[in-house]
């Protein structure tokens, strides 16, 4: 198990040194795309393109309640006008989360926009799933930039320490 986030160590994964954080859905077969990683992703496409459309579906049923209940034009304007830019906001918030961490305070403001624009968000991971796993480059750049820094730190002590001066 890692130490840093409680993972299991994988097969594939060395021994020693930093461990890669598992994706939702992928684990870490994101790392060498094994163990089913493309069947995975097609999944995870397919899974949220269905909710995605699900949800457009259950938005629509919304929107014909407010056609019914006949409470004017401009409010289901307002509605749709909201739904259409939360979602918007939603899919550029998701899509910038899989290439840097996204900040956790603002993560917290942006909570009930982005519940929302749910549908924003969806799509985002549709589209990202069709080229990789979402979030999968940050994940390697942050793997790979603690590989270098522990291969650095474990070849850097070399020679005899004890032939090393001692300083009076």
């Amino acid at each position: 198990m890692s130490a840093e986030n409680g993972t299991p160590a994988t097969p594939t994964a060395p021994t020693d040194g930093p461990r890669p954080e598992p994706i939702r859905f992928f684990g870490t077969t994101w790392l060498n795309h094994d163990n089913g990683y493309t069947a995975r992703r097609i999944g995870v496409a397919l899974g949220s393109l269905a909710t995605a459309v699900v949800s457009c579906l259950v938005l629509r049923l919304a929107y014909q309640g407010l056609q019914i209940a006949a409470i004017g034009g401009f409010v289901t304007l307002l509605m749709v006008v909201m739904f259409a830019i939360c979602s918007a906001m939603a899919f550029r918030h998701t899509w910038d989360g899989f290439t840097r961490r996204p900040d956790a305070d603002r993560q917290a403001s942006l909570r009930g926009l982005l519940t929302i624009g749910f549908v924003g968000s969806l799509l985002a991971y549709f589209f990202r799933s069709l080229t990789e796993a979402p979030g999968e480059r940050l994940h390697r750049e942050e793997y790979e930039a603690a590989r270098k820094h522990h291969e650095k730190r474990t070849t850097r002590r070399s020679g005899n320490p004890s032939k090393k001066r001692r300083r009076a």
